[in-house]
């Protein structure tokens, strides 16, 4: 008898999706689109647009107000998106 060398098609994914570069591209799309999920649909209403850049995730508020409080909450939104994703995907967040 020979032993099979069985793996989970989730690992094989995974390493694939390592091996091609893709694996950081796939979490950080998987980042912005936890925005809206993470910041709830009332701030998700005022976004305009949320890019990652060098670890950190820009977002483009269209309320002056809402840019200040959520500036004070920045680390726990960091803490909140990265485990969303299961990953540490951002450092930090900015609005602009």
């Amino acid at each position: 008898m020979f032993k099979r060398d069985v793996k989970q098609v989730s690992e094989l994914i995974l390493r694939t999706l390592r091996v091609q570069g893709l694996e950081t591209p796939l979490l950080q799309k998987r980042l912005v689109d936890a925005w809206p999920v993470v910041a709830g649909p009332v701030i998700a209403r005022y976004t305009a647009d949320a890019v990652i850049r060098n670890q950190t995730l820009y977002v483009h508020l269209l309320s002056p107000a809402l840019r200040t409080e959520l500036s004070m909450r920045r680390q726990e939104l960091v803490q909140q998106l990265n485990a969303y994703v299961g990953a540490q995907v951002i450092a930090d967040v900015r609005f602009n």
